[in-house]
């Protein structure tokens, strides 16, 4: 079937209305509400069993993973306008910093080594599998969706479907592996201060109260110039046609470059940023309202990406997947009980199931884990996060933009070994500055004092 601009517009019709019935399934249903299902992945998961790979019942468009290419070219064009760039990072944030560095590091380390060293001759995989389990763990679906484009465009025609795969299995592996840590937690007496039970509003992910409803972004235009909502989603558009164009200049000019379009978005963004900045406007734009875009094209990203995952490539390798799957569990739990007691002492537990939560899926995910253990976040666990990403952002950012060049250029061994080297110095740079607690996992640690 011709693919026309209408094409799009069922696409996208489609796919929305699919979220609003995985709100409505988060709201009505208790499972849902147990596991904080996001209705994107709800979507995303009836939209691949509707679809034409399955039962045939929606008849997306070819272009879906063409979708997932913009999509997360917007999500990075939108990072720069919206990233504070303050200079300060208070002393007590290098143990956070720390820990979850060389968990990110660590997990793309190890895992592109035992892609190559295990899975490669023993299943005969490609070079680039291993790499899957922190594409889809540690980064999540917008790395999945950027590593996974660039390894596609190369020929690696099942990567996006195994990296979104890695990210929906990361995201159940976080929930339930998170509620049955807070379990033991309470139980055995390690939080800081007994929870109450989640808000109605984070377990059913609808605000009722209007008065609670908060704002999405402030208007940084008057709406008889432009409306401010146009203006901010303009610039980000722009910037990602900018970066294409570039792009596009640069293929014709060195047919064998291959820059990834949310990299170069990226850059094009720091530009466009820059430039407010010596024009003296650097709050032309509001980060409120950029986060809201940005937000917005991530939920569409996860619904599209994961309604795009072909079932028989997934079988092609699901002895593997099983493997890795099992393997990156296990290291996220060796962080999350051997590590983060010695790194943090007496309040690890707030530490590590925030910690637990992004490291299989996203920061989100972490927060709603927390405030299970920390119901008014007293513990610190976000804020020291919050002041470490300043030094943790380079590493995730630019995991996700050398990661496919690497494959590409035929580095992968060369990244896992550097990636792990690196882990190995920021544990070994803890230890020798004294950064870890004294006493470290005693017993009777954690206990309410």
């Amino acid at each position: 079937m011709e693919y026309t601009p209408f094409s799009l517009i069922l696409d996208v019709g489609w796919i929305s209305g699919l979220m609003i019935i995985g709100n409505i399934m988060r709201r009505k249903i208790p499972f849902f509400q147990t596991l904080l299902i996001p209705s994107s992945i709800t979507a995303g998961i009836i939209g691949m069993i509707l679809g034409p790979k399955v039962l045939g019942l929606i008849g997306w468009s070819d272009h879906l993973s063409t979708y997932t290419t913009v999509l997360i070219a917007i999500v990075f064009a939108s990072m720069p306008y919206s990233m504070k760039f303050d200079r300060g990072v208070r002393t007590g944030m290098k143990t956070m910093w720390a820990y979850s560095t060389a968990m990110f590091v660590g997990q793309w380390g190890l895992f592109i080594l035992l892609g190559l060293f295990l899975f490669q001759p023993v299943w005969g995989t490609d070079e680039w599998f291993g790499m899957m389990l922190p594409v889809g763990f540690v980064g999540g679906f917008g790395t999945a969706a950027a590593v996974g484009t660039a390894l596609e465009s190369s020929g690696a025609e099942a990567a996006m479907s195994l990296g979104f795969t890695s990210a929906t299995v990361g995201t159940f592996a976080a929930i339930v592996g998170g509620i049955i840590f807070t379990t033991w937690g309470i139980k055995k007496g390690k939080t800081a201060a007994m929870p109450a039970q989640l808000p109605w509003d984070l377990r059913s992910g609808y605000i009722d109260k209007l008065s609670d409803r908060p704002s999405i972004g402030k208007a940084s235009t008057n709406p008889s110039a432009i409306e401010p909502l146009a203006l901010h989603t303009g610039i980000i558009l722009l910037t990602v046609a900018v970066a294409y164009s570039i792009n596009q200049w640069l293929g014709s000019m060195f047919p064998t470059v291959q820059i990834p379009l949310f990299a170069m978005s990226f850059v094009v963004g720091i530009v466009g940023m820059g430039i407010m900045r010596l024009l003296k406007k650097p709050e032309y734009l509001d980060r409120d309202t950029v986060n809201s875009v940005s937000g917005a094209a991530t939920d569409y990203l996860i619904a599209f990406g994961i309604a795009s995952i072909a079932p028989a490539a997934i079988a092609d390798y699901w002895v593997p997947l099983v493997v890795l799957f099992v393997l990156g569990t296990i290291y996220c739990c060796f962080f999350f009980f051997w590590v983060a007691p010695r790194f943090f002492g007496e309040k690890w537990l707030e530490r590590a199931i925030f910690g637990w939560g992004w490291a299989t899926a996203a920061v989100a995910t972490g927060i709603a884990l927390l405030k299970i253990v920390d119901p008014k976040l007293k513990s610190g666990a976000l804020n020291e996060y919050g002041v470490a990403y300043i030094g943790f952002a380079p590493f995730e950012i630019g995991m996700t933009i050398i990661a496919p060049i690497a494959v590409l250029a035929g580095f992968t061994m060369g990244l896992g070994w550097a990636s792990l080297i690196v882990a190995i110095v920021i544990f070994g740079l803890a230890w020798g500055l004294k950064w870890l607690p004294e006493r470290g996992h005693v017993r009777g640690e954690g206990k309410p004092q």
